[in-house]
């Protein structure tokens, strides 16, 4: 038997809309890609065996053709921008993994990922709402790449989360007005274990990102105390989190725990975990999500095949639906493309029949299952 309280409940979630969020892993829009776009940084790179971001360039033109240069502030997002049209979300959140500054002060860490300032215009281009910036790449160019990174989106009207000017700034979460008085919340964090230096923590005084030295039940029951005080009944509260190595399918049993009391302690709706260059397992548990490796949306690997067995050239778009009520996830859709010429374009159907069957094996393990459905595109089913 139905209560009388939870008729009330069914009955107002189906007057409201769901509340549509989309989500893409790793945007890493700098070195190459910012060479084809109309305003470049100064190509000097310094990396043990690259000296020049045109290098990157050349070897994905060897790999897939030339590109004619310089492309609009379209072109990277290609067929992506179609799907985002079709799809419509309230809310288009990315992990933004490269510095948008001009400064030349460079940290030594063998990687170094910048774009000009002036190419920023491609995130508005295809409607992005919020870039995490919790990362291992956000302060490659130092403080003064992070401010000007902050100053860019905000200039741009795009929120941010998860990097800031002292502690509090990093630590505060961004909030998205949608439709019908809903909100969608994003706190984001950077663990060690994905490569970002302790020394990259914000401070009381300092510019740095927002920081978590592990993933003790301990340090996921702090968390959740301030999840918890910013949330109001029905929004949509989603914790990015950049964690784990880049490469392989394994998902640590204290990731899951950690996501776990998220759910459990704040009403956390989604997990949105990225680090891995690849996409990894999906679980969904007690009707909210866990991505546990969204993989790279954008970057500028074409004609590197060190772990091509992962296919890193395989992005994929997150489409998420969410009760407006109760906060839980109702149905995700995911979009398949490939990276060629850096630009996404729709994946072949062998392609996305080997992206099905990855998933599908490797999120079996959690109780949930990736089908193959019309139009080239992934539907994910669990127990409800």
């Amino acid at each position: 038997m139905v209560s009388a309280n939870a008729e009330l409940s069914i009955g107002e979630s189906s007057l409201k809309t769901p509340v549509k969020v989309c989500l893409s892993g790793d945007v890493m829009i700098g070195r190459g890609i910012d060479q084809i776009l109309p305003h470049p940084c100064d190509p000097r790179i310094h990396e043990p065996f690259m000296s020049s971001a045109i290098d990157y360039l050349h070897l994905a033109e060897q790999a897939n053709g030339p590109i004619a240069r310089p492309v609009n502030l379209e072109y990277i997002w290609g067929a992506a921008l179609e799907e985002l049209k079709r799809t419509r979300p309230d809310a288009y959140i990315i992990n933004l993994e490269v510095s948008i500054t001009c400064s030349d002060t460079y940290l030594a860490k063998g990687i170094n990922y910048r774009m000009s300032p002036e190419n920023a215009g491609c995130l508005p281009a295809a409607g992005v709402d919020c870039c995490v910036l919790a990362n291992n790449h956000i302060l490659d160019w130092g403080n003064a790449g992070l401010l000007q990174t902050l100053a860019t989106l905000d200039y741009r009207g795009i929120k941010t989360s998860g990097a800031g000017q002292d502690l509090a700034h990093a630590r505060r979460p961004a909030v998205l007005d949608v439709a019908d008085n809903q909100r969608v919340i994003v706190f984001a964090f950077a663990s060690v274990s994905s490569g970002t230096p302790r020394d990259w923590a914000a401070t009381p005084s300092g510019a740095g990102v927002n920081l978590l030295a592990d993933l003790s039940d301990k340090c996921a029951t702090q968390l959740a105390r301030p999840l918890a005080q910013n949330r109001r009944s029905g929004d949509i509260v989603i914790v990015s989190l950049h964690w784990g190595p880049n490469w392989g399918y394994y998902v640590p049993e204290e990731q899951r725990r950690f996501a776990h009391r998220l759910i459990d302690e704040a009403g956390v709706s989604a997990v949105y975990g990225h680090s891995s260059h690849h996409a990894k397992a999906i679980e969904v548990y007690r009707q909210r999500l866990i991505l546990c490796g969204c993989g790279d949306f954008l970057n500028d690997y074409e004609g590197i095949t060190s772990y091509a067995q992962y296919r890193d050239d395989l992005a994929l778009l997150y489409a998420a639906s969410f009760d407006p009520t109760s906060a839980d996830l109702i149905d995700l859709e995911i979009i398949p493309f490939q990276i060629r010429r850096f630009q996404l374009n729709r994946a072949s159907s062998a392609d996305t029949s080997w992206l099905q069957q990855t998933l599908d094996r490797e999120s079996h393990a959690f109780g949930v299952h990736i089908e193959s459905k019309p139009g080239g595109r992934l539907a994910v089913s669990w127990a409800k």
